[in-house]
């Protein structure tokens, strides 16, 4: 069964980190024993007084908001470049969830694609956090299903157990485009997979009709008032052939809300 005791944000003092780093203190709360492990990627080594002054600096942003967490977040610095590397911490660290702040589709690509190559990339449940998004913590989840089977019932976990956090329910969202896929068997598999996995945090499963898969998703969160949209890539698929992760990336581009990817 999947935990959440240690979370990584990758910070590196920008608006989009400082707004996911406020978002994570608020996600993990007072009352919590989980660790805030925030890394802080150079892609040159730094003399030790700058590593002393950026570590100072990341104090003073913690402090201002005032929140006494159980656990003090860690500061650390490591040299390379910055997704290689943040898989290697998580990797060397045990970290169970990657949190990202991004800036969508507000600045340059270049700027924007480090959140979504990270997504896709890793091995390991993300969560993308947009800039200006609300700070708050999940009350209504979106889960994202296509037409095929969930080849590996066990990413539902980590959804259970922020369903559990936090007490949201689960909505289960299928965009179709042309008729509702005929696989009964597969539906109802999945029926089954989301009831038993998702206990009575399960609200419920529509389905609608959209050209735009994407456009329907986004839609259907202000729509609804989804506070996190959760997502499942297949392009780490071995039943089936994987996706080049399109969709993924759109979505973490242009969601105003957190984006959770199940992997």
């Amino acid at each position: 069964m999947s935990s959440l005791n240690k979370i990584l944000i990758p910070f590196d003092f920008s608006e989009s980190s400082v707004n996911a780093l406020e978002y994570v203190v608020n996600f993990v709360g007072t009352e919590s024993s989980m660790e805030i492990l925030a890394l802080y990627a150079s892609t040159m080594p730094l003399s030790e007084p700058d590593e002393e002054g950026l570590k100072k600096d990341f104090a003073k942003i913690v402090d201002a908001w005032g929140a006494r967490l159980k656990v003090a977040p860690v500061f650390s610095i490591k040299v390379g470049k910055v997704i290689p590397t943040i898989l290697a911490a998580q990797a060397e660290t045990g970290a169970d969830m990657i949190m990202m702040g991004t800036m969508g589709d507000k600045i340059t690509d270049e700027a924007i694609t480090n959140t979504s190559k990270l997504v896709i990339e890793a091995n390991c449940p993300v969560i993308s956090i947009p800039y200006g998004t609300e700070v708050k913590t999940p009350e209504r989840i979106a889960l994202v299903l296509g037409g095929e089977k969930i080849e590996d019932k066990h990413t539902l976990e980590m959804l259970l157990v922020l369903s559990r956090t936090f007490n949201a329910k689960v909505h289960v969202l299928t965009i179709y485009k042309e008729s509702i896929y005929d696989e009964n068997a597969i539906k109802e598999s999945n029926e089954n997979l989301l009831e038993y996995y998702l206990e009575h945090f399960y609200a419920d499963h529509i389905f609608k009709k959209s050209d735009d898969v994407e456009e329907g998703i986004l839609t259907y969160i202000k729509e609804k008032e989804i506070d996190l949209l959760t997502i499942l890539p297949r392009n780490h698929a071995e039943m089936s052939t994987p996706s080049e992760g399109r969709l993924t990336m759109l979505l973490t581009l242009h969601s105003e809300v957190p984006v959770l990817a199940l992997d």
